[in-house]
């Protein structure tokens, strides 16, 4: 399917990028029409990053504005341009390589899965979005490491799903769980759906089934009903994982694990307050890249 579409790029250095990549991520309003990234632009210059966004129209006064606002002021110079027609949707799954973590393989449709591993199918366009694909691997390996190391889950919630990735995966592991998944964004629903289907996961609220909620952190009945959880799960940002630890600390259980993600390091001794504030403690820390993943576990009374 060949479609009109237009690149805004800038060169920027690596945090100002970052950080533009954050605020986009935060923004409830954000046109879903525009799609963003940033990489560096060599691997011998890992500060020198490539900011670009992708519209299927020609950029407008209000995309421009818009674009320029996840920066600090002065925002970069973007370059315009119009890309030659052909099928981004193939494109772009070529372009996204398959991530190996722990017993996983997450790879795009358009990828081959591995005979070897437990393979889940992601369609490029959800893969990575927000450029943070660390932590995706990070919370799978921690996952899968939890296992290994004795972990009982019956009940489990991930809490910004996203594309539903972490929840398929935990219940994987533990496949007699009763599994929620919930995302404040409507759009995540239909994705959800849709990713359940294509790697054979059962939707519902019975054990071995996912309950697919719209919801913001724990503000669902059923998130409530269902609670108190062995395992919660959120890869999403560090201030709402500041903001929800007392939230998360009244639905997991004493003794029960959280898995937090979506933090730079430098953000973790932050996280980390908040969560002893709450009643966790720290039980292993993987580092990938500049991203912390954390597995803490609540304190039993007494």
């Amino acid at each position: 399917m060949s479609a009109e579409v237009w690149k805004l790029s800038a060169a920027a250095d690596r945090a100002r990028i970052e950080a533009a990549l954050d605020r986009q991520a935060e923004a409830e309003d954000w046109d879903a029409d525009i799609a963003v990234s940033g990489q560096e632009i060599e691997e011998q210059r890992p500060d020198e990053w490539m900011f670009e966004a992708w519209m299927p129209r020609r950029p407008r006064k209000a995309d421009q504005e818009a674009i320029a606002a996840l920066f600090e002021t002065p925002a970069p110079t973007f370059t315009a341009e119009k890309l030659p027609e052909t099928d981004w949707l193939v494109e772009s799954q070529k372009r996204v390589q398959p991530i190996r973590a722990g017993r996983f393989h997450v790879h795009t449709p358009d990828h081959d899965p591995s005979p070897a591993a437990v393979n889940f199918a992601i369609p490029a366009s959800q893969a990575f979005g927000t450029g943070h694909h660390e932590t995706t691997a990070g919370c799978l390996a921690m996952l899968d490491l939890m296992r290994r190391e004795g972990v009982a889950a019956r009940d489990i919630a991930d809490i910004g799903t996203g594309t539903g990735l972490l929840a398929f995966a935990a219940m994987n592991l533990w496949p007699a769980a009763y599994a929620t998944a919930s995302d404040n964004d409507p759009v995540c629903l239909p994705v959800v759906e849709e990713n359940a289907r294509l790697n054979g996961i059962a939707l519902g609220t019975r054990r071995g089934e996912l309950a697919m909620l719209v919801a913001g952190g724990t503000d669902h009945p059923l998130t409530q009903a269902r609670a108190p959880y062995d395992l919660l799960i959120a890869n999403i940002l560090a201030r709402p994982l500041i903001d929800l630890a007392q939230d998360f600390a009244q639905v997991v259980a004493p003794g029960g694990s959280v898995l937090l993600a979506g933090l730079l390091e430098t953000q973790e001794p932050a996280v980390r307050r908040a969560y002893r504030r709450a009643g966790f403690r720290l039980a292993r820390r993987h580092v990938r890249g500049d991203w912390s993943i954390l597995w803490l576990r609540k304190r039993r009374a007494g």
